[in-house]
């Protein structure tokens, strides 16, 4: 294990790191309000439009696993600054492309750019925080990880109205530009430890997550065709198949010895769960304000603010009393605070209550949500061996990412399906049932949950 370097630079270190994880996160839901601008600026068809924003998606997740261990073999902050570096000249060349087909190929490449970064700060937490101090720094990752996509509707929708879809991209420039500079400045060079890396298991690793996410990701726009339902079931024996080879590797990828610990395969899928939540439900609610409720794109956007201004305030807290508490009691506490919450949106929309009673429930989740992630991280992370911390960081991002994708799938092929109102009901619904899982288990295994 690395030795944790003072204090005030460690801080320093993940403040850099932070400004790059809030941007390739805060991209995902950033650049989907610029959609109808960009269509209509490159004369596009929806579906290449729909792609500016699927192709980032697609480069972004299916690679985490790979790239997490990059870190360990290249060193997480050299693999850090490549990663910002593509990011960054990426988002230049989306501000500037000409035609829908370059602007497509420059978010492949900044995609890329964010699966290369976006494992390294937790693996750099765990190594240069010292243990009694990794539940504060995870808790600072907590609140840039789930409040990032909750700001981008409101950023995206002042970028886009008051200036262009372009300047979504412009954004990103000086920022990243300030985080390369940081980071190279206060984050240490770290001791590599691997040797190296099972190149066909990497590309198996590949075929799984790219088949799964094509096939959630593009299943509701394409009508679950026959293309769709193949791409599933290849990465699903893919996933199987890496999952084999992992047991008869000489260099894995992602070792089975992690799931030894059953604190880490715990949180492993209870990230999977939050970000199916956390990331998805905003969906049904920005439906139901605009649909339901008749607001503008602008003012329902607005509604969620305090969910992501909470989170940010609450999870650095939540994280410095994960230090001195043990964090599966929290983390509970969190889980549980998240389905009530979200019950009582059920409930609200069910009686169609005015807009402004539902601040509570967003109120109330944006405070579940600092509850559920900082300890999170903190049980499925905090003791895990400097040599396996890439490969744990970039399954667990990898969790929380398909999630996500699965949420944002699950939730809008609900809401199809159903009937008026009651299709965000049950959409709410769904969403906390497969919030409740992760809690049951928490309660199974009080003894390794703490």
């Amino acid at each position: 294990m690395s030795t944790p370097v003072a204090e005030n630079r460690a801080w320093k270190a993940l403040g850099a790191l932070s400004v790059g994880l809030f941007l390739t996160l805060l991209d995902q839901s950033l650049v989907a309000v610029a959609l109808p601008r960009i269509q209509e600026d490159l004369n596009a068809s929806l579906n290449q439009a729909v792609w500016v924003s699927a192709v980032y998606l697609l480069t972004f997740a299916v690679p985490l696993l790979i790239t997490g261990r990059l870190g360990d073999r290249f060193g997480q902050r050299n693999v850090y600054l490549a990663g910002m570096i593509l990011f960054t000249a990426a988002a230049l060349a989306c501000a500037f492309a000409p035609t829908i087909e370059l602007l497509i190929l420059a978010r492949a490449i900044q995609g890329l750019g964010g699966s290369l970064l976006n494992p390294q700060p937790l693996s750099i937490i765990h190594r240069i925080f010292a243990h009694d101090r990794r539940g504060a720094a995870t808790g600072v990752w907590s609140a840039v990880a789930s409040s990032a996509g909750l700001f981008g509707p409101v950023i995206g929708g002042v970028l886009v109205g008051w200036i262009s879809w372009r300047a979504v991209f412009w954004v990103y420039v000086p920022l990243g530009i300030i985080s390369i500079l940081m980071v190279a400045r206060y984050v240490p060079k770290l001791p590599t430890g691997t040797a190296k890396i099972d190149l066909l298991s990497g590309f198996v690793s590949l075929v799984a997550v790219l088949g799964l996410v094509v096939a959630l990701q593009q299943g509701p726009e394409l009508g679950w065709s026959l293309w769709i339902w193949i791409s599933l079931l290849v990465g699903i024996a893919a996933a199987a198949l890496f999952v084999w080879m992992q047991g008869h590797s000489h260099a894995p990828l992602m070792p089975l010895r992690l799931f030894e610990t059953r604190n880490f395969s715990i949180g492993a899928f209870a990230v999977f769960s939050l970000g199916f939540t956390v990331y998805s439900v905003n969906l049904p609610i920005m439906l139901y304000l605009q649909t339901a409720q008749g607001l503008s794109s602008q003012v329902a956007g607005l509604f969620l603010v305090p969910m992501g201004v909470i989170s940010v305030i609450m999870s650095p807290l939540i994280g410095r009393v994960v230090d001195k508490v043990a964090p599966g009691t929290i983390s509970k506490l969190g889980f549980g605070s998240l389905i009530l919450s979200m019950a009582l949106f059920a409930v609200m929309m069910f009686q169609d209550t005015s807009p402004g009673w539902l601040l509570i429930p967003v109120v109330f989740f944006g405070i579940a949500t600092a509850m559920s992630f900082a300890p999170n991280s903190a049980i499925a992370l905090r003791d895990v061996t400097a040599d396996l911390v890439g490969s744990a960081s970039g399954f667990y991002n990898t969790s929380r990412q398909v999630g996500a994708v699965l949420g944002a799938a699950a939730l809008g092929a609900v809401m199809q399906m159903g009937v008026g109102t009651v299709s965000f009901e049950v959409a709410m619904a769904l969403a906390i049932s497969v919030t409740l899982l992760p809690l049951i288990c928490g309660f199974l295994a009080v003894s390794q949950f703490k």
